[in-house]
């Protein structure tokens, strides 16, 4: 019998680049082939310490043990971005929003809601570690306007165009005796980007183009970035957003953060990318409006939502 291998996400070195050299067009062409035909990769990414990845997610425990009351002073006028409790569809899971995460200042209003003393350790690393992902996201962008050849669009969506929402996710484990366990429904996301990192505990996986699952096993150092509905319409297609989930196993909780990013203004799909092979397929649009506008009616939660909200 002939064993089929499992298949892995591509793994991407993204330390040591530096623009314009041979080492980063080769990166750009690996970058853009992989969001192009898995919507996502395993990005080895050192800026980020062991030192600092350890204290974030120690103090994850100690956010998340906090009473439920403190929990939902997380609040937000935009949908999904504050507290999620455990409900009946996705007992096992909650999560907590911090926007604009690059900025001290709202890191610390949400630290100041947890802990009203204060907690200034969990602000200081909180607000160097989403600055250190923010600067993968940048490079990521970067190389694929590059590689698409589209640089003179770029200034429209840098740092200073782009919002950072940081989600913090407790998962806990399943009962003793259930094995895959899944703790969220299959979905993509409605960010620009999702950077997505973890602790020792696995249960990310992602869809292939085949319909295939691949349960994905973080190296040390490593985040998994993801095109996400937005930047599939930005590319008129050409890149995927990736469908995922979480399937928990073992006795452990899983927590992972999540730095998601958000175009302000409007999203426009460049001329470039629109050819015989690849008509228009979406409508200039605004990102934060789409968001709106799917947490009111959600008949999808997959890349359909976007194609439902401006799709041509």
């Amino acid at each position: 019998m002939v064993s089929v291998s499992q298949p892995k996400l591509p793994i991407i070195n993204m330390d040591d680049l530096k623009a314009g050299n041979e080492y980063w067009m080769l990166t750009c062409d690996k970058v853009t082939r992989a969001l192009e035909e898995y919507g996502c990769f395993m990005a080895v990414y050192g800026r980020v310490s062991k030192e600092l990845d350890k204290e974030v997610f120690d103090s994850l425990e100690t956010l998340f043990e906090l009473p439920t009351e403190t929990k939902i002073k997380n609040t937000s006028d935009t949908p999904f971005y504050g507290y999620l409790g455990p409900n009946k569809t996705r007992p096992l899971f909650q999560s907590m929003g911090i926007e604009n995460a690059t900025s001290l200042d709202h890191v610390q209003h949400f630290t100041n809601l947890m802990w009203p003393s204060g907690n200034h350790r969990f602000s200081e690393n909180i607000h160097s570690y989403a600055n250190l992902v923010s600067e993968l996201e940048t490079v990521v962008k970067q190389m694929v306007f590059q590689s698409y050849g589209v640089e003179k669009y770029y200034e429209s969506y840098d740092k200073s165009s782009t919002t950072y929402l940081l989600r913090v996710n407790k998962y806990k484990p399943a009962k003793i005796g259930e094995l895959n366990v899944a703790t969220t429904s299959i979905h993509t996301d409605k960010s620009f980007f999702t950077i997505l990192s973890q602790n020792h505990v696995n249960g990310l996986e992602v869809q292939t183009k085949d319909d295939k699952w691949i349960p994905v096993e973080f190296l040390p150092s490593s985040f998994v970035v993801m095109a996400s509905d937005v930047f599939m319409a930005w590319s008129n297609g050409r890149l995927r957003s990736t469908r995922h989930r979480v399937m928990m196993n073992g006795q452990e909780d899983r927590y992972s953060i999540a730095l998601f990013t958000f175009k302000k203004g409007i999203t426009e799909i460049p001329e470039e990318l629109v050819d015989e092979e690849h008509p228009l397929r979406f409508k200039p649009f605004n990102h934060l409006e789409f968001i709106g506008h799917h947490s009111k009616s959600p008949l999808y939660v997959d890349e359909r939502a976007i194609k439902l909200f401006c799709g041509v």
